[in-house]
């Protein structure tokens, strides 16, 4: 397991995907993290998911995906108790995650600037929908409020479909990608300074930042954005074809690609029509060439197309479902799902993912599935110096 941030304490008060997906990657790589819940349900993304009966319970697979390696603390923050436990926490603690909206933690009086008296090396990171400034920045946002307000959407799907919404929580993920990078940034800096530092991510920004090459292509060259379907707009023919029995992605990217793809195929005369023997011509004709090109890959499967292709260096791959990608031998050998054979508040064996890199010193990785809301509340206040009798206390008072 990796060992990076090992010793490194983590307050992630985070809820539902942005927040909570950022603390995951820090757990994975070896970060002590513990998550602050409130006491009346915890994080809502327990109750999220598609299977109905770990909702009711509280162990949702939205909150499944993003929590292993986690300790769960419940905390009310709402009363002077609560904040007070919160402040010792802070104390020993290296890194705190929240993403409530703008104010909120002020409100509170937990805002970085009173925190950061308690513990002037504290790296704290703010995650929101538009930042912690400008005209936007109490408005409320969810992951398809951004996908649509930092145009991903007007460019996904076709011409006569687009705008659609990206197919997974991409704006949330982008974000709590990003607030991981930073993170890790500020804690090298603090490392070198003994400084903390106040990170505040934007989910709207992540999100365009993301987009380079589509937001390049208007800042740059003034060419506004459309939607392409599943054609790659910067080479022909790059984008999904249709074979015997499915989809199958080709990207012939280069000159010699596409020639080598003609070969194959047995269509040398594609590589000498005026129409299609320069790259910017195939781009205006990639309609009819994509024609001529499903002619001849309609009489094999995918797999027969994609290993012959791959076998002459033209990248291709079949549009796999997301069972058939988790079953691919390569995420096997790679050891990408991890599962937890016994996880409190279920009745079977739980999978879920880690992390897209491997690491020499030690892959990132979890040993502790995710907590049931509160499991560690009475182990953490021990260890930041509550007695037995002062956690019953906090108890009953409804502090935790």
């Amino acid at each position: 397991m990796s060992s990076t941030l090992a010793g490194i304490r983590v307050l992630d008060l985070t809820n539902v995907l942005a927040g909570p997906f950022c603390a995951y990657q820090l757990a994975l790589l070896g970060a002590d993290v513990v998550k602050i819940e409130v006491p009346d349900g915890g994080d809502l993304a327990r109750q999220l998911g598609a299977d109905a009966d770990l909702n009711v319970h509280h162990m949702g697979a939205s909150f499944l995906a993003q929590n292993a390696g986690k300790r769960s603390v419940t905390l009310n923050l709402k009363i002077a108790e609560g904040k007070e436990v919160l402040r010792r926490l802070v104390g020993k603690a290296d890194v705190l995650v929240e993403n409530f909206r703008p104010g909120v933690m002020a409100r509170l009086g937990l805002s970085y600037a009173e925190l950061s008296v308690v513990n002037p090396r504290l790296v704290y990171c703010a995650i929101s929908g538009f930042g912690q400034d400008g005209p936007m920045q109490a408005a409320p946002a969810y992951d398809q409020i951004i996908q649509g307000l930092s145009g991903m959407m007007s460019i996904t799907g076709t011409r006569e479909s687009a705008p659609l919404r990206v197919g997974y929580p991409v704006a949330d993920t982008l974000a709590g990608m990003t607030a991981a990078f930073a993170i890790s940034s500020a804690l090298v800096r603090r490392h070198a300074t003994g400084e903390g530092t106040f990170i505040d991510v934007s989910m709207l920004d992540a999100a365009l930042t993301a987009m380079g090459w589509v937001v390049s292509n208007f800042l740059i060259a003034g060419v506004e954005p459309k939607a392409h379907g599943n054609d790659n707009f910067t080479a022909a023919p790059s984008g999904a074809f249709q074979a015997k029995d499915g989809l199958i992605n080709i990207a012939a990217n280069k000159q010699e690609q596409f020639e080598a793809l003609a070969r194959v195929l047995g269509r040398d005369d594609l590589a000498t029509d005026p129409r299609f023997e320069k790259r910017e011509s195939r781009k205006r004709h990639r309609d009819a060439l994509k024609v001529e090109l499903e002619a001849t890959l309609g009489t094999r499967n995918c797999s027969e197309w994609e290993a012959l292709l791959n076998r002459i260096g033209v990248p291709a791959g079949a549009v796999l479902s997301v069972p058939q990608a988790l079953a691919l031998p390569q995420i096997q050998h790679r050891r990408l799902l991890k599962t937890f054979e016994h996880v409190p508040g279920m009745e079977r064996p739980l999978t879920v993912a880690r992390s897209g890199f491997k690491l020499s010193s030690g892959d990132p990785d979890v040993d502790m599935p995710p907590p049931c809301l509160g499991e560690h509340t009475d182990e953490v206040l021990a260890a930041a110096g509550y007695s037995e009798s002062e956690i019953a206390e906090l108890r009953r008072i409804g502090a935790v």
